[in-house]
């Protein structure tokens, strides 16, 4: 692993050397240096070189994104050679530098932020969930792979309904980069110094959304995977079913592992309504929020009714006939009740309806 190989770096007058290339930098090596620097005690204080000169690239402790070469037992970690086409466990995407130094070093790095061995069922969950949720958009995106196949849209006759402005990851580093009419540096010397510069800032950049990436999973998202598992396993108490899903203190990111679970209970009945108080205190109003059909999608699998959208206080009361109704939004994925009891029996009501 190069975990281990690490330790036996060859030393530079005392420095240890990353190296990747010069010109046009990416989201995929600026992310990978960054992790090794931050979060890799032996590159804590590395030196960063950029450059394309093989011989230089020969002499640095570790090299990201160029060299043509992905050796993990010689530190070389780069994805363009023409035979590459290796993907995180279980992932179709092929990897770019960001995956690669992710796949290798990211297991010690959850580990060093959880304070648990690196073969943990925690740590494996957090280094799976980062992957598929911030580094596998870099590797499509170095990569040329597109979320969604383009053949099958065309013949379907989709298209955007509007521009995204193309703001990615991979963007947001890419905009750092020089413009085209930018004035450089005439001294071959000083306009190298000038991009690493730039690149510095988009390494820094990227590096703080990997930060918060890993601050969430670490702090929020895992111990969220207790409060989700114990509310399902309940979930029977409110609908025979189990369709109802009850939050009791307050509401956590629930819909990973919501989904998750489900997984494991392939033939039970799916969730359609999540209850949790608005605060965790005892005069707290209640919400009722849908299921995505998906994660990611704004289609619920069940919306409430029709009859009650946007309609709120005693207007929904009166439609609804449920007292201590607040509200229920116009797309009928989420409403309210001033009570646990109200909010409870207008999941029951929908789910009849």
């Amino acid at each position: 692993m190069a975990e281990n190989s690490a330790k036996r770096l060859k030393m530079d007058h005392g420095a240890v050397v990353i190296g990747t290339h010069n010109g046009h930098f990416h989201a995929d090596e600026a992310l990978a240096v960054y992790m090794l620097r931050k979060y890799i005690p032996t590159y804590s204080a590395a030196k960063l070189i950029r450059t394309r000169d093989p011989k230089i690239l020969e002499g640095c402790d570790i090299v990201v994104d160029v060299g043509g070469e992905y050796d993990a037992a010689r530190n070389r970690y780069d994805h363009h050679q023409r035979t590459f086409s290796t993907t995180f466990p279980d992932r179709e995407t092929k990897l770019s530098s960001a995956g690669l130094v992710y796949m290798h070093f990211g297991r010690e790095i959850v580990s060093r932020r959880l304070s648990q061995p690196e073969d943990s069922e925690q740590v494996g969950l957090v280094w799976r969930k980062i992957y598929e949720s911030f580094i596998e958009a870099l590797d499509a995106h170095d990569n040329g792979i597109s979320a969604y196949d383009s053949a099958g849209l065309e013949a379907a006759g989709l298209k955007k309904k509007f521009s995204d402005g193309g703001f990615t990851l991979g963007a947001m580093v890419g905009r750092l980069n020089p413009n085209w009419n930018d004035v450089l540096p005439e001294d071959p010397v000083e306009a190298q110094a000038a991009e690493d510069k730039r690149f510095e800032l988009a390494s820094q950049r990227i590096g703080e959304e990997f930060d918060r990436d890993l601050d969430y999973f670490t702090a929020a998202w895992l111990p969220a995977r207790e409060v989700v598992a114990a509310a399902f396993a309940a979930r029977r108490e409110y609908d025979p079913e189990g369709r109802i899903i009850v939050f009791k203190s307050q509401s956590a990111p629930w819909k990973d592992h919501l989904y998750t679970l489900e997984d494991l209970e392939p033939e039970s009945t799916k969730s359609v309504y999540v209850l949790y108080p608005e605060k965790p205190t005892a005069d707290a109003k209640w919400r009722v929020q849908c299921v995505p059909v998906a994660k990611d999608s704004f289609q619920s699998r069940k919306p409430l009714p029709e009859a009650w959208r946007g309609f709120r206080d005693d207007e929904l009361d009166g439609i609804s006939g449920i007292p201590g109704g607040v509200f229920v939004h116009a797309s009928g994925f989420i409403g309210g009740n001033k009570t646990f009891e109200g909010a409870l029996a207008m999941a029951k009501k929908a789910l009849e309806l």
